[in-house]
């Protein structure tokens, strides 16, 4: 019996690394750690571009970044 398994992810676009370089930017230049603010400003940006778990892992890397 075949598993129901979701299908591998793929490796990251040149478009996602984009979005996260700019979602990235913007969160630095706001000099904000908020998590709200992070997602708020990620959703921007990505702007129904992506998937939702290609946002969710922008937010957590941005949010990463924003930590340090």
């Amino acid at each position: 019996m075949r598993e129901n398994r979701l299908p591998p992810v793929p490796p990251p676009t040149a478009r996602r690394q984009q979005l996260t370089l700019i979602a990235a930017a913007r969160v630095s230049a706001c000099r904000t750690t908020s998590s709200q603010q992070i997602t708020d400003i990620v959703r921007v940006t990505v702007d129904d571009e992506v998937d939702t778990t290609t946002f969710r892992a922008i937010v957590a890397e941005v949010g990463g970044t924003a930590q340090r």
